[in-house]
């Protein structure tokens, strides 16, 4: 895995998931992987398939972070298994996709997820602000 982007100026710099960035632990008391949260934030309130999943991380990261199609399938399968995402039953019109193409959603648990993820990134960015703000440029 490449280095973490600083919060000290190098935001441009680009962060690749790698596989070692993986599930660490999905059964409540740990945290889960970088990886395996920007899926899950990617797949969002509607359903995505691989490649689709891998373009959202790239856009809602202004292209600073980019998930390998390994990290990603492997990922996907730990998030199956944990319950936090489902195979979509139904797919769209055959006539406008791929139908080799799977569809995922987040469960009632991946929603879970995620809202604590957001809160514990939340309480850390407060947590940390005002000392960073103070930081020369």
């Amino acid at each position: 895995m490449t280095s973490e982007p600083s919060v000290f100026g190098a935001a441009a710099r680009l962060t690749t998931i790698s596989s070692m960035d993986i599930v660490v632990s999905m059964n409540g008391e740990g945290e889960i992987g970088r990886a395996a949260i920007h899926i899950l934030l990617a797949i969002g309130p509607g359903e995505r398939h691989g490649y689709a999943i891998m373009r959202e991380i790239e856009s809602m990261t202004d292209g600073r972070v980019r998930v390998a199609p390994g990290t990603l399938y492997t990922n996907i399968r730990r998030l199956l298994e944990a319950g936090l995402i489902v195979e979509a039953a139904e797919r769209p019109d055959p006539e406008l996709d791929d139908e080799r193409r799977r569809y995922y959603r987040l469960t009632l648990s991946g929603r879970r997820v995620v809202t604590t993820e957001i809160d514990r990134l939340e309480a850390l960015v407060t947590r940390v602000r005002p000392w960073v703000r103070d930081l020369p440029s």
